[in-house]
């Protein structure tokens, strides 16, 4: 049976057709997630079926406590909640740092029951960690359809300036009243599109990876990332005016894309070298002490600069003989490739990749078999990627959003493109074409025009 999308009367999504085959343990998504307009005031009667207590800390930002932040701890206080405030200043973006969690670590007391985050990726995330550090759950009131995240298990976190990843859970409930959505701003609202579309990306790599390293491809998570952003494309431009079914087609995509991680527990359908890209200039914008593009438009144009690497592969292919003694004396040693990481990552960053991805320092046998089954699957992996659309329907529909088209227009320069085209591969073990590409010795050759 094909996954489907349905709500009931409250307005609770539910997916159908999770049942698969793939060998991959699926877990049913237990979450309320509520989709609706004018929904907001049924806050406190979702929360009362879930019987999570009735005290509680709500965290906002300045900005998410004016758009739903203050409606909220009011309709909670009227309906009886002992709400404490965690209204977190700054005096430009809030950042999921050691700063705003501690904050909101300190405004929990022993008798708090749940968590209340209002806001979108940041907020959301310095939710999960602290609802994960002490073990509550946790509401989340979404301000914007500008991430995935909102339904991950993973909090992309800031410490001393770096970007780092912490387990955390799942919002037990979910609202996104979409009259609230529809106000979020537009540089919001084109960064969650960018966040889909780097999905195409992603699917393609998993499947390259089924191909090279035997992983399991799940063929219900991945349908369910695609068609959730074919009904995107087939809404760009209500996603432009931010009608309400334009944004409902936006914030479902997300929502959806964020589901296959709890349903099998990783996030390949979701991330790859896209995403490496865009993490990339994140963190070295924030070490040089700027502020970083937001994160979906950062996907998008990666997304962008990826796709003509694809679309060349697949016409290219591979040449008719690879020099096996060639590859392996070319490659880097275990000592140049700590040399290499500690350049492109800085020292703290590449210690803490190199010592979660220990698979990425391949012996002689698997790098030679991975040559070896990239020449064997070839035509499959020709295929997988003619299942990506043309490049100009993915441009012509950043275009129409009026997006950021290259890495110019997110204020990025050329020498921090370049380090991240090459370095996309090493950010985690995981398969992408990139290392295919790498590990065949002809990485160079197709990002030639990204000089380091």
């Amino acid at each position: 049976m094909a996954t489907a999308i349905s709500y009931d009367r409250d307005h609770r999504l539910t997916v159908t057709g999770l049942d698969c085959a793939c060998g991959l343990t699926h877990q049913k998504p237990d979450q309320d997630i509520y989709v609706g307009a004018g929904i907001l005031p049924r806050l406190p009667e979702y929360i009362k079926r879930r019987n999570l207590g009735t005290r509680c800390v709500l965290v906002a930002d300045e900005h998410t406590y004016e758009a739903a932040g203050r409606e909220t701890e009011l309709l909670l206080r009227e309906a009886g909640y002992a709400v404490t405030l965690c209204l977190i200043r700054r005096p430009g973006a809030m950042e999921p740092d050691e700063r705003a969690c501690g904050e909101l670590l300190l405004s929990i007391r022993e008798d708090t029951a749940f968590l209340v985050s209002v806001g979108s990726g940041s907020l959301t995330d310095t939710a999960r960690v602290c609802a994960a550090r002490c073990r509550l759950p946790f509401v989340c009131v979404g301000t914007a359809p500008s991430m995935d995240g909102y339904t991950s298990v993973v909090a992309p976190l800031i410490l001393r300036g770096v970007k780092i990843h912490r387990q955390g859970p799942c919002p037990d409930i979910i609202l996104c009243d979409l009259d609230i959505l529809r106000r979020a701003p537009l540089d919001m609202v084109i960064s969650g599109v960018g966040d889909v579309l780097g999905k195409y990306i992603a699917v393609a790599d998993w499947r390259i990876g089924a191909e090279i390293n035997d992983e399991i491809y799940c063929p219900v998570c991945g349908s369910i990332v695609l068609d959730a952003v074919a009904k995107l494309m087939d809404n760009i431009d209500g996603i432009r005016t931010r009608s309400e079914e334009g944004i409902r087609a936006l914030i479902e995509a997300l929502l959806l894309a964020g589901l296959t991680v709890l349903i099998v527990g990783h996030t390949r359908a979701v991330a790859s070298a896209e995403h490496n890209i865009a993490h990339y200039w994140e963190m070295q914008m924030l070490a040089r002490r700027q502020a970083p593009p937001m994160h979906g438009a950062s996907v998008g144009v990666a997304t962008r600069l990826l796709w003509p690497v694809f679309k060349c592969f697949a016409t290219e292919g591979l040449p008719d003989t690879l020099d096996a003694d060639a590859l392996l004396h070319g490659r880097m040693t275990h000592e140049q490739r700590e040399q290499w990481m500690l350049r492109a990552y800085g020292e703290e960053v590449a210690r803490a990749i190199m010592a979660d991805n220990p698979g990425d320092f391949l012996t002689d046998e698997e790098h030679l078999r991975r040559v070896q089954r990239a020449r064997e699957r070839l035509p499959r992996i020709r295929a997988i990627i003619g299942d990506m659309p043309p490049e100009e329907v993915l441009t012509d529909a950043m275009r129409r959003l009026g997006a950021p088209m290259t890495p110019a227009d997110l204020g990025l320069d050329d020498e921090l493109v370049n380090l991240s085209m090459h370095c996309a591969k090493d950010y985690r073990t995981r398969y992408t074409l990139l290392k295919l590409l790498d590990e065949c010795g002809l990485l160079d050759e197709y990002l030639k025009d990204y000089v380091i």
